[in-house]
């Protein structure tokens, strides 16, 4: 009875065998081959190169070089683990200790840190760790002469982002590094990977999918241990997209030279196309730090920097306008007929609020409303505000494209503010008094611009209200790019803007003007100037903002000196650049 009951018990075993048997390889035979195929097969991604930047001439202004990475295979070295135990720090083992003595000679590098970034960098018996980056072709050339005694040491080719011109158009540009953790969370769809280099900031994060080159790749068989087999496959990296823009890299180094490290910020634009020439933030930086192998504490000391070295002053950078804002107070008068072009106020150099006097710069006497522009006459434009209103000069201010985004074609662009009486009540700021507007009204208090915004204002203003798009994008590879093409009108009368431009004319050929300094034989300049307060005792910031229109093109500017005093010292830069555009052809 027990050995029949053993008999049957062997029996039903034997039958569960077959029917696990049978599940596995019949029923689900495919799932499991897919897994077999997916496990013995290994890809080992190789990044594409960027494409090339370059300005409206065809100068590069981004590009790659040649560089030369050490790598060493985990599978094919004898010795290589770090030893958590051992002091030395690393294991005492034929192959490993010897490759690391010779890897850290040649580098002029400690081995044990050479044995500690293999360590960290091992992920898989077949796949090479990174020990060295951006080595020299001499160092390269030593280690492959000695590959007979080391053969888990390999010296990859690979890429390097560099700028040939350095600081030049630095903020425009941005540079590239390792993906963050945030952009590879946004970016995985698109196949990025830990490893991958992409942009950050400026046209190099804006353009990124264009720039990135499509990743190629070794396809390797491996054993059951992960062991290489066999080459299965490779497919070659290919080039990201060159792309031009429509920077011009004289005009950059111009202003780079006359701003002179001062902080500040200088906006060239096409009027009638909305093309940026001309985009530089002071101070500058070399986007070539980022890249390779530089020590830590450079890229450090740039972001704790007091001057924010890093920061895009032309499109990040938010200032009280100062006197510029004045040509938004002027269209709103004239658009809302609280004044006309002969309307005039007496300026004895100041103005009285019940007990609060408000100073003007001089004693102007009589003045209309192109005086009051030439002259920038505060006491002109304390009584405009008055009669408009906080909340109209608001409205136009917004109108006239302050306060928001010009959405030019590069990242982090701020809003920049435009206050007004009820924005104040929401935010618990308490109430809004006259002598708000009258601060208002001369472009200071809580008003807040980019000099981009008061370029595109200007380029406004010259062109009767219609409001161009800033872009940087010229081409992609052999394509131009139209999508920036698109305008937008301002419904304002004509001859309103007209005056405001008799008034800005003015400013420049009047010998009273405040921009008379760039009064430039041969170009026709027109321009309104500011000296915006600051808090803190600190110096004032200096404005020149305006228009010309040259032999070659038409151009909308701003030139801020950040603490620059007078406006007069961004006149004299202005003019110095003006001239040295004109014998370049650029103007």
């Amino acid at each position: 009875m027990r050995l029949k009951i053993i008999r049957v018990a062997i029996f039903g075993l034997f039958v569960l065998i077959a029917l696990g048997l049978f599940y596995t390889q019949v029923i689900q035979g495919q799932y499991f081959a897919r897994l077999s195929t997916n496990n013995r097969i290994r890809v080992v991604p190789v990044e594409g190169w960027r494409g090339q930047l370059k300005d409206h001439n065809g100068k590069v202004l981004a590009d790659n070089r040649l560089s030369y990475d050490v790598m060493v295979t985990p599978q094919e070295i004898q010795s290589t683990a770090l030893s958590s135990k051992d002091s030395s720090g690393l294991r005492e083992e034929e192959g490993g200790e010897s490759l690391f003595r010779f890897l850290g000679q040649v580098l002029a590098v400690d081995p044990k840190a050479v044995a500690q970034r293999y360590s960290r960098g091992k992920t898989a018996p077949f796949v090479p760790v990174v020990v060295a980056q951006d080595i020299s072709k001499e160092q390269a050339i030593v280690i492959e002469e000695n590959r007979y005694r080391f053969p888990s040491v390999l010296v990859q080719e690979s890429y390097r982002r560099f700028y040939p011109l350095g600081e030049n158009s630095a903020h425009l540009l941005g540079y590239v590094g390792k993906i963050s953790t945030a952009q590879r969370e946004l970016s995985d769809e698109y196949g990025y990977s830990m490893q991958s280099i992409v942009g950050h900031s400026g046209v190099e994060e804006y353009y990124d999918s264009y720039l990135r080159g499509e990743a190629g790749g070794v396809q390797i068989e491996v054993n059951s241990r992960g062991q290489q087999v066999r080459l299965l496959g490779f497919r070659e990296a290919q080039k990201g997209q060159d792309i031009t823009l429509t920077i011009d890299s004289d005009l950059q180094q111009d202003a780079l030279e006359l701003i002179a490290q001062r902080p500040g910020a200088v906006v060239v634009m096409d009027m009638d196309s909305g093309e940026v020439l001309g985009l530089v933030s002071s101070p500058g930086f070399d986007p070539n730090v980022f890249v390779g192998s530089r020590p830590p504490g450079e890229i450090g000391q740039l972001f704790s920097n007091p001057l924010a070295p890093v920061l895009n002053r032309t499109i990040q950078g938010a200032f009280p306008p100062g006197s510029v804002f004045k040509v938004v107070m002027a269209i709103a008068g004239l658009h809302t007929q609280k004044i006309i072009p002969d309307t005039t106020f007496i300026c004895p150099g100041f103005y009285q609020l019940k007990r609060a006097v408000f100073r003007c710069t001089h004693v102007h006497g009589a003045q209309n409303l192109i005086g009051g522009l030439a002259h920038s006459c505060n006491v002109y434009f304390y009584n405009v505000g008055l009669r408009l209103g906080s909340e109209t000069i608001s409205r136009y201010a917004r109108w006239m494209g302050l306060g928001e985004k010009t959405s030019i074609d590069l990242p982090y662009e701020e809003d920049g503010l435009i206050p007004g009486r009820e924005q104040r009540a929401l935010e618990g700021k308490g109430g809004w008094r006259a002598g708000d507007t009258l601060n208002m009204s001369i472009g200071q208090g809580e008003i807040q611009v980019t000099p981009l915004q008061l370029a595109r204002l200007m380029a406004t203003v010259a062109r009767n209200g219609v409001i161009v798009q800033p872009h940087v994008i010229k081409a992609i590879g052999d394509t131009p790019v139209n999508q920036f093409s698109y305008e937008r009108r301002v419904k304002i009368d004509e001859t309103i803007f007209e005056t405001v431009r008799q008034g800005l004319r003015a400013a420049v050929t009047d010998e009273a003007g405040t921009a008379h300094v760039t009064d430039i034989p041969g170009l026709f300049l027109a321009g309104k100037t500011g000296t915006a307060q600051t808090s803190g005792g600190k110096k004032t910031h200096a404005w020149f903002a305006g228009y010309a229109k040259g032999k070659n093109r038409n151009i909308a500017f701003c030139i801020l000196l950040e603490h620059g005093g007078s406006s007069f010292n961004a006149c004299l830069m202005a003019r110095d650049l003006f001239s040295r555009m004109m014998a370049k052809n650029i103007l």
